[in-house]
């Protein structure tokens, strides 16, 4: 039913999903930081309190009435803060959603996801508001009674500390406009695209294992909920679940795919489908994917942005080339993978779900399709694809040669080739004089120098 497998393999983490599904979300950082806010500022006046307290104590009224006066200086500057904190936010951030808006016209509008993610902006948006509330609790903090005698409680660590959240947000403000530069950045953006999609590769690199055994298909669970995209799996749930079960579950769909109610999620092979209690929460669907577990989604990304920057509306073939110079990286990554089917161990090392990606085949084809059928009339656009592709090829034949004889390495070339003779085809078709033809299909890997 079930084959051990060696170190190739990792085991699932735990809360694999959470961390990912708490980075898409935009107010999970915001309260978490109004919760701390509140509990610094109860123990700086708890700590107000006990100083007071302790000099009241030891009829210290001289030292006592300074901290007054002092406390009365910084009150000014806190009621300044104050005041002036939630305009300066609403101003800041309506700023950065129109630069965010148009950096989605221009690339794609799935670049909004990373403004959300960005941890820069999470915690200047975070501290800002933490400065804000800390100034309302610490203005309601002041006693009017200026008799150091009758005074319960002077709130001067209160004070230095919102002085100082008021230095960390001008500091934060300006990494925050960098940040917010470099989202209007062609190159910082594709570049940012690219590195998570490797990294999406890197972190499957060890799942992938050839000849496990599933056993026969006993039964099929089907998806309840509402419709939309597979966005990722609980993937320990789910092979804890099938391991005290004595199963393999198998997801159907891939990672990216669109479900609707009803269509079948999971086949479960070599025993009985576990209860459907069990299952619940194991399988996130959302309105859009995410990077989590979504191998092609990268690719999909730099795909968006190649055909963007080529439609006669922007015609920009230099950012259509810079997204093709990732998608190279990224397949060159890929070429040395057997791909196919990722497989995740229980605790003694059995297969216990098997997950569906794309294969080398997928990949190729996302990568190159739709920008080789706009190439047409942009030679730089055409002699980076040859380039590439090309690069793509010697790659692919040395994967070839390494692994020689093993499952998942057949043919790596062969998809490659193809959209090399269809690039061919076209430029022949639509550029009519020789000379430009194989000016065209000169491989270039900045397109045209």
């Amino acid at each position: 039913m079930s084959t051990p497998l060696g170190s190739r393999y990792r085991r699932p983490r735990a809360l694999s999903p959470l961390r990912e599904h708490l980075r898409d979300t935009f107010w999970f950082a915001p309260a978490l930081g109004l919760a701390v806010t509140f509990v610094a500022w109860g123990v700086a006046a708890a700590v107000d309190t006990e100083v007071v307290e302790l000099l009241r104590e030891s009829q210290s009224y001289d030292e006592l009435g300074q901290l007054i006066g002092i406390a009365e200086d910084a009150k000014t500057i806190i009621t300044t803060v104050s005041s002036a904190m939630l305009t300066f936010i609403g101003v800041v951030f309506s700023i950065s959603l129109v630069a965010v808006q148009m950096a989605s016209g221009q690339f794609t509008p799935r670049v909004v996801r990373i403004f959300v993610r960005s941890r820069i902006t999470k915690l200047t948006f975070s501290v800002f508001l933490a400065t804000f509330v800390m100034s309302l609790l610490v203005m309601a903090a002041y006693d009017g009674e200026g008799d150091p005698r009758l005074v319960s409680s002077v709130p001067l660590v209160q004070s230095a500390l919102t002085m100082a959240m008021v230095a960390l947000s001008l500091a934060l403000f300006i990494a925050y406009v960098n940040s917010t530069l470099r989202l209007m950045r062609v190159g910082y953006v594709i570049d940012r695209i690219s590195r998570e999609a490797v990294a999406v590769l890197r972190k499957q690199e060890r799942g992938w294992e050839r000849g496990a055994e599933l056993g026969e298909e006993t039964a099929r669970i089907a998806y309840e909920g509402r419709a939309g995209v597979l966005r990722d799996v609980h993937i320990a749930r789910l092979v804890r679940v099938a391991a005290r079960s004595g199963v393999v579950l198998r997801l159907i769909p891939r990672i990216g795919d669109f479900v609707v109610p009803g269509t079948p999620v999971l086949a479960v092979h070599g025993g009985r489908a576990p209860k459907r209690g069990a299952l619940r929460r194991s399988v996130s669907v959302g309105v859009e994917r995410t990077f989590h577990q979504d191998l092609g989604f990268g690719l999909r990304q730099l795909s968006d942005i190649a055909l963007r920057a080529l439609s006669p509306a922007v015609n920009d073939p230099t950012t259509a080339v810079q997204a093709i110079d990732r998608i190279v990286q990224f397949l060159s990554v890929a070429v040395g993978l057997p791909l196919g089917a990722l497989h995740h161990l229980d605790k003694g090392g059995t297969v216990r779900l098997v997950q569906s990606v794309p294969t080398w085949g997928d990949l190729v084809d996302l990568a190159f399709s739709e920008v080789r059928m706009v190439a047409e009339g942009n030679p730089q656009v055409s002699r980076r694809l040859m380039a590439g592709l090309d690069d793509l090829v010697l790659l692919a034949a040395e994967a070839e040669k390494g692994q020689e004889g093993e499952e998942g390495y057949e043919d790596r070339r062969a998809p490659l080739l193809r959209h090399r003779a269809l690039l061919v085809e076209l430029v022949e078709r639509t550029v009519p004089e020789p000379a430009e033809r194989e000016f065209a299909l000169l491989p270039d890997r900045q397109g045209i120098g």
